[in-house]
């Protein structure tokens, strides 16, 4: 029997469903890992769009109290996708949070993420 094309037979398409199914199964384990991490740590209580934002943050920091501007979070492919109004709102709400500071005095778009505070029990927001 031929399902797909000359050279795939019944038992290849088994197989090759088998090991999507083995990959799906995987990332499902990942993904209940990372969001028990998440609940660990306390960011289960941010927005999904919130949580990637700070851990894009982050994560370009090289140094704890590194100095990050938006345009660097903006440009980086988890958050890229966003409209500004969602990403502005979400850098609001972290620094509601705490989470990020602006950087000194500055009213430029430079931040720093408070990592020593994740974990710390978050402040609830005023969101509906």
């Amino acid at each position: 029997m031929i399902l797909g094309g000359p050279n795939v037979t019944t038992e290849t398409f088994f197989w090759k469903d088998r090991v999507s199914m083995e990959k799906l199964s995987s990332i499902f384990h990942l993904r209940e890992m990372l969001r028990q991490l998440e609940r660990d740590v306390g960011l289960d209580e941010l927005t999904r769009f919130e949580r990637d934002v700070l851990l894009v943050a982050h994560g370009l920091c090289r140094t704890p109290g590194e100095i990050i501007r938006s345009e660097q979070i903006r440009e980086h492919p988890l958050v890229r996708h966003s409209g500004q109004a969602t990403f502005y709102r979400a850098i609001r709400s972290l620094m509601e949070r705490g989470l990020l500071e602006r950087a000194g005095s500055s009213k430029a778009k430079t931040y720093v993420v408070r990592s020593d505070l994740v974990g710390v029990p978050l402040p609830l927001s005023d969101k509906p």
